[in-house]
């Protein structure tokens, strides 16, 4: 039986307002907060809404048979729990259905992969933290931003724990051979590759509403024929699509979420399954392991990363970004790292873009050396505050040994004020302990020392005519008895001098 999986892909940056040179050092706010509400809200009413509950309605009427997987960023999680949280409950009934599987990234959809390899591991550690916390997954796929991947990149997703990765099927890598096969990697044999059909990605994305295609219209059941038409020795075949391609490119009037929910009865007719790619995976073994040894994406024609890192205005922004890198993670301020996590999306850099790889109509700035400048200007600012907490010439290793003498001297105090914490709790239980009933000459004396003391030193001024409050000690036993001796003598004597 064929297996085909649809991943679709969720992302949103935090976008940057425009920030002037006289801006830095004054104003510490970067975002367009106007510009995100508004996108965020008018994709969810176009296209994320309706696509979750076209999937929930794929899954349920075809009694769990219809599967698939969604790639969704930390910023884009954050965006819309802030602006759309009725969406993120929508995700959340398509992960109680277990016939969706959330897959592992980056949480900013950054460019750490190719940057900085400690933040592209923390980066996903924290996504993938936040995807348990959201959804009750523990994600088993790794898909890096923009399927970024290359030989050095599979040791560190290796390194992490994961056995399945999601890359693009490039023809410069693949050559002759098909994509519809798990592959492995040739630097860490055990991580299994799924590969994404390019082509029937874009037979969708590009030409599904498209009069001068040849093919047009496409039809779920001509679709499900090409798939079942292929070699049947090919195992599985990946079509990894943005999300907010269904009602916002390719608006709901073309008959696109009609055309998705037709699939699973075409694919039941024609014995093509739908499935998620870690069941896949364990289902199929490797056909070969494939040498990458130069990264590739999903992004052009090319495959390569050139659309975030093909000039040099992209190269010094992202220079200049990742060398404090080490120095924000050395903080706690909780407002820098949030900032650092923003400023990270691969977007801004895509925005940077020059000839066939410039961003277009999807870039907010009127060219990519706007885009350039108004990206270094919040930089600058940003750089300047984490200055301000660590200063550059202090060295990143004397820094993280200053560090952590403050630290350890932290915990230090710490635990001398639970000691001292501790000694006074001893002082009041020993105070408390003075209250209690004694014993004298095997009898309990139901008034406690503390009470015989204050009885005694009211009582004191009637028999010594001193002032009450003087009486400090309790008499003891000895001292009552030779009392009324001292008494009689002293009356003789004053009889005798009368």
């Amino acid at each position: 039986m064929k297996s085909v999986c649809f991943y679709f892909k969720i992302h949103q940056p935090f976008r940057l307002k425009r920030y002037r040179f006289f801006d830095i050092g004054n104003d510490h706010y970067y975002y367009d907060d106007f510009a995100n509400d508004e996108i965020i809200n008018r994709l969810a009413e176009q296209s994320y809404i309706p696509m979750a509950n076209t999937l929930l309605d794929m899954i349920n009427g075809s009694n769990g048979e219809f599967k698939c997987a969604i790639s969704i960023s930390g910023t884009a999680i954050e965006q819309l729990q802030l602006y759309v949280p009725e969406f993120i409950d929508l995700l959340k009934k398509l992960a109680d259905t277990k016939c969706v599987e959330f897959l592992s990234g980056t949480y900013s959809h950054s460019l750490a992969s190719l940057e900085d390899p400690e933040e592209f591991l923390r980066e996903v550690k924290m996504h993938d933290a936040l995807i348990r916390r959201e959804f009750g997954q523990k994600p088993k796929v790794f898909a890096n931003t923009e399927l970024i991947y290359d030989d050095d990149i599979s040791l560190l997703i290796k390194s992490m724990g994961f056995n399945i990765c999601l890359t693009e099927g490039a023809k410069h890598i693949l050559g002759w051979k098909s994509p519809n096969y798990v592959y492995n990697s040739c630097v860490a044999p055990e991580l299994k590759l799924l590969l994404t059909n390019k082509k029937l990605g874009n037979d969708i994305t590009r030409n599904f509403n498209n009069p001068d295609w040849d093919e047009y219209p496409l039809t779920a059941e001509k679709y499900i024929d090409w798939i079942a038409s292929l070699p049947e020795e090919e195992q599985i075949v990946n079509i990894y699509l943005p999300m907010d391609t269904f009602g916002t490119f390719l608006p709901a009037s073309t008959g696109i979420f009609d055309f998705l929910k037709a699939l699973p009865h075409f694919g039941k007719e024609r014995g093509v399954e739908f499935t998620t790619p870690s069941l896949a995976a364990k289902r199929l073994k490797p056909v070969d392991a494939l040498n990458i040894p130069f990264p590739i994406s999903d992004m052009n024609e090319e495959a390569d990363v050139a659309p975030w890192t093909g000039n040099d205005l992209q190269r010094e922004a992202l220079g200049k970004l990742y060398a404090v890198g080490e120095r924000v993670n050395l903080c706690v301020d909780r407002r820098l790292k949030q900032d650092w996590e923003y400023l990270q999306s691969s977007d801004h850099f895509y925005y940077m873009a020059t000839g066939k790889n410039s961003a277009g109509a999807f870039s907010p700035y009127d060219s990519p050396f706007s885009a350039f400048t108004n990206y270094m200007n919040v930089l600058a600012d940003f750089i300047v505050r984490v200055e301000e907490q660590y200063p550059e010439e202090i060295g990143n290793e004397e820094l993280n040994s200053l560090l952590l003498t403050i630290r350890n001297q932290a915990s230090e105090i710490e635990s001398l004020n639970k000691e001292v914490k501790q000694l006074k709790q001893n002082i009041l239980t020993s105070d408390d302990s003075t209250n209690a009933p004694v014993i004298v000459e095997g009898e309990t004396m139901t008034e406690t020392p503390l009470l015989i003391a204050e009885k005694a030193d009211v009582e004191a001024p009637k028999k010594r005519g001193r002032k009450p409050g003087t009486a400090k000690k309790v008499e003891s036993k000895a001292e009552k008895k030779a009392e009324p001796k001292k008494t009689k003598a002293k009356s003789t004597k004053t009889a005798k001098s009368k």
